[in-house]
């Protein structure tokens, strides 16, 4: 290169430099959406090794899969829906999510909390994930037998009619194929409650349908 064509060149850099551009920017693939779980214990690995639950075994089926997707485990053991609705903004803020997951209710029934109160925190769970520009995937649940059909049936009830109202995607039962089979001890640990890493699988294959149709391909 001629002296005089380098220089031309330093000069121009130096008047970018001054402008306020102080380098070259290459452009960046875009970062994978971000799937945020919220949940309790069924998904926090209560009582499993880790790596085991189910929303570890959704990381590596999105890998497998060749699905554009990065995971966030947000549960917390113990949670309900109104402790989930109290920390989501925060949780909306930091990652940003195109999907959110709502796994929580369970706990509600299990303290007797009024089921209204269970639908109101959904329905605002969903709506602010909504706002956040996140698609949503509600994931329902059932209550034992021995809470009495009618308590059992309102309580289905509660994610179906906040599903509809809130026009977000629906699993009618997480536990499905583990909680109903003929002997559900077998899939259980020994507190009856929390599914064991056997019934993993199972609960990570009736979310995955409706979770793939919110999802792009990479």
């Amino acid at each position: 290169m001629k002296r005089r064509h380098f220089n031309a060149l330093a000069s121009s850099l130096c008047a970018l430099s001054a402008a306020g551009f102080s380098g070259i920017t290459l452009a960046q693939a875009p970062a994978d959406p971000v799937v945020l779980v919220v949940g309790d214990s069924l998904s926090a690995e209560y009582g499993l090794k880790r790596g085991t639950g189910w929303v570890a075994l959704l990381e590596e089926r999105v890998t497998r899969e060749k699905v554009r997707a990065r995971v966030v485990n947000a549960s917390i053991s113990g949670d309900t829906t109104s402790g989930g609705r109290s920390r989501l903004a925060a949780l909306l803020k930091q990652h940003q999510p195109a999907v959110v997951v709502i796994e929580l209710g369970g706990n509600d029934a299990l303290r007797g909390l009024p089921l209204n109160m269970t639908r109101d925190n959904l329905a605002a769970m969903a709506r602010l994930s909504r706002e956040a520009g996140a698609r949503v995937l509600l994931l329902g649940m059932e209550m034992p037998p021995n809470y009495g059909a009618k308590y059992g049936q309102e309580f289905r009830e509660v994610f179906t009619r906040v599903a509809q109202a809130e026009k977000t995607a629906l699993v009618p039962f997480f536990l499905k194929g583990v909680a109903d089979t003929k002997d559900p001890t077998a899939l259980f640990q020994s507190d009856r409650i929390h599914p064991n890493e056997t019934a993993q699988p199972t609960m990570l294959a009736n979310v995955w349908p409706e979770l793939r149709k919110l999802l792009p391909a990479r």
